[in-house]
């Protein structure tokens, strides 16, 4: 299981793939073939004895002064009943310290080939998948592009994406709630990006997990739109101090709701000061050219990493 959310190792599934992956909490693949989709079906989580039941004592809880319980003040940052902050924190360095290296395999990977890889995050609901669909369309008439879909389940995003001729892999995360850098690899087998394009991944949506797990992108973009509440990044501040970008979506809906721009902003850079933000509208196009501006400026250091990458094996 993760222990920063709590989600389980869940089963992976990798469109056209026979195998399934079951991916355990050491990083352990498990894999085995089935017969034919099974449809999925609700976890059933048993019910917990009540002397199994932690005491107050063992509560790792912060209380407050406004009665509020915090559950991260801990080593560990979070909370799983039946595992100390100790355990949690060996668990989470086993896990995340396997993921880096993957992820670091993967970046490598794309730097010799000079592709720009991008991990679009943010909640559900966001309009990353409009987004992507809008930057595609204005991309592709100048460089290849290609997808990684993240999503628990269906492939109804990979589909959306495939209608604009970009090459699209959906990934379905099962019970788990985030991509990581074992299920980007694989992605990259399948696709085989070509040198100079542009990779996009779109994350799972959740502001949580997401934010922990490096792929081996070159930059973390994540997107908050106009119809969540302007909080949000002091809410979820892992996920924004990760990040390099911020694009503020569905401006064009901004004369109709309550939401302070100059306060998201604000908030979001008191999580991370050195983030960068565009405000755009993945319907009406505003704001666009500065979008694509940033990915052109990412696409040009991708260019001088591959000439250090192969400066470096000259040498």
């Amino acid at each position: 299981m993760c222990t920063t959310c709590g989600c389980g190792a869940g089963e992976t599934r990798i469109e056209g793939d026979a195998l399934h992956e079951h991916v355990l909490a050491d990083g352990t693949v498990l894999r085995h073939s089935h017969a034919a989709d099974h449809p999925w079906r609700p976890r059933k989580v048993r019910g917990v004895p009540p002397e199994a039941s932690p005491s107050a004592a063992d509560d790792p809880a912060v209380a407050t002064d406004d009665g509020a319980l915090h559950y991260g003040h801990g080593p560990a940052g979070a909370h799983a009943p039946g595992l100390s902050q100790g355990q949690m924190v060996r668990i989470e360095q086993d896990i995340l310290g396997k993921n880096d290296g993957l992820a670091a395999g993967n970046r490598a990977w794309l730097a010799a080939r000079g592709i720009l890889a991008l991990n679009l995050v943010s909640s559900p609901g966001s309009g990353k998948t409009t987004l992507l669909v809008r930057t595609i369309e204005a991309l592709q008439r100048r460089v290849p592009v290609c997808v990684v879909e993240g999503d628990q389940q269906t492939s109804f995003d990979a589909e959306r994406i495939r209608a604009t001729g970009a090459p699209a892999l959906q990934i379905n995360t099962g019970k788990g709630c985030h991509l990581d850098a074992h299920m980007v690899g694989r992605a990259l087998e399948r696709l085989a990006p070509p040198a100079d394009s542009v990779l996009l991944i779109e994350n799972v949506g959740n502001l949580v997990c997401p934010a922990a797990f490096d792929l081996g992108e070159a930059a973390k973009v994540v997107v908050l739109s106009v119809t969540e509440g302007e909080d949000k990044p002091l809410k979820y501040p892992d996920m924004f101090a990760a990040a390099r970008l911020m694009l503020l979506n569905k401006t064009d809906l901004l004369p109709y709701l309550n939401f302070r721009v100059d306060d998201a902003i604000a908030y979001a850079r008191r999580v991370n000061p050195a983030l960068e933000v565009i405000q755009l509208s993945a319907t009406s196009g505003a704001g666009f050219d500065a979008w694509l501006a940033w990915i052109d400026a990412r696409r040009a250091e991708a260019s001088v990493r591959v000439r250090d990458v192969a400066a470096g094996g000259e040498g």
